[in-house]
């Protein structure tokens, strides 16, 4: 049975050494607390409404790869693809709330979902005040009726980028609650795989799929998609995707959205802007203006081979905010 190869150390260090190369990688505009893996911005200012984002390692650069002006204050670290423990976020919240509020930013599943509420719970009695949003931008995983249970994928990143923004220009914390969710609902992701990422812990490949066949709507950690094919172009694949996001919220002719076309791991940027490209003729068929397209490594699954695209529909607002500067490591505008 083949397994995967990867360049590392002890295999249950992964998280942690990634971690502190990241915070090497900074050169000290990012600060780690001690003992934790969690970071917050070296520059963080005493007077906002704290963004704090966080859950599994292994789908760098998200989450700490999105800490710095104009985008997440601070970010906590799991284990690979688990999610990070209730005393590590409270640690967090704690460093990072400076009486004006915390707001969590993090995917639906359900993990994240218990470890966070028992944080807030906690951060609660010590008179810190919490909000939570879940992002469940991923189509594929729940039907429309059921959209508090879908899965968060790289619609994280776009949430993100709201909240810091209006965090950085309003001080009202609903105001800042109100724009950044208004954003989680307003965007839709839907992704293919070729083949699988893996675990380092077990050194093993997260599930099988045949040579001559991909998955419509495989999840970040491996959960089933919504249908196997056999091999098939790059247009028919992202015709799919399309269709599926654009009727799901849908979006319409005299929409302006933002595009990202996000790598899951280990597809080739020749795959990405050929992939981009059909986007773009496809929205432009249906009326719908791009706005600003991003093409890269977003939020990745390990050696995962395909890609997501994610789709953010804007209104004036909205694109005010995104239009704003930011400064991480895996985005600057």
């Amino acid at each position: 049975m083949r397994k995967p190869k990867k360049l590392i150390n002890d295999r249950f260090d992964v998280a942690k050494e990634q971690f502190e190369g990241l915070l090497c990688a900074m050169d000290g505009k990012l600060q780690g607390l001690p003992g934790i893996t969690a970071a917050i911005r070296s520059d963080y200012p005493n007077n906002k409404v704290a963004i704090l984002t966080g859950g599994g390692a292994g789908h760098e650069p998200l989450f700490a790869g999105y800490v710095g002006k104009g985008l997440a204050d601070a970010a906590v670290l799991g284990d690979i693809f688990a999610a990070p423990p209730p005393n590590v976020i409270l640690q967090t919240t704690e460093a990072v709330d400076n009486g004006k509020g915390v707001i969590y930013i993090y995917g639906n599943y359900a993990g994240d979902n218990m470890n966070f509420d028992i944080a807030s719970e906690l951060a609660d009695d010590d008179d810190i005040k919490t909000h939570t949003i879940r992002v469940w931008d991923d189509v594929a995983s729940a039907p429309l009726d059921k959209i508090t249970e879908r899965r968060g994928t790289a619609g994280d990143l776009y949430v993100l980028k709201i909240a810091g923004a209006a965090s950085e220009k309003y001080d009202d914390f609903e105001q800042i609650v109100a724009v950044t969710e208004r954003a989680r609902d307003y965007t839709r992701s839907m992704g293919v795989a070729l083949s699988a990422g893996s675990v380092p812990q077990t050194n093993s490949f997260n599930f099988d799929l045949p040579e001559d066949e991909l998955e419509i709507g495989m999840g970040l950690h491996g959960e089933p998609g919504v249908s196997r094919e056999k091999m098939s172009t790059a247009d028919e694949v992202v015709n799919k995707l399309v269709d599926q996001i654009c009727s799901d919220l849908p979006f319409q002719s005299g929409d302006e959205v933002c595009l990202l076309v996000n790598n899951l791991g280990a597809s080739t940027y020749m795959e990405l802007l050929i992939a981009t490209r059909h986007a773009h003729a496809l929205l432009a068929e249906r009326g719908i203006k791009v706005h600003n397209t991003l093409v890269g490594n977003y939020c990745t699954s390990q050696e995962m081979s395909g890609y997501s695209l994610t789709l953010m529909k804007l209104d004036d607002e909205l694109k005010n905010l995104y239009d704003l500067p930011c400064n991480s490591f895996a985005l600057r505008k």
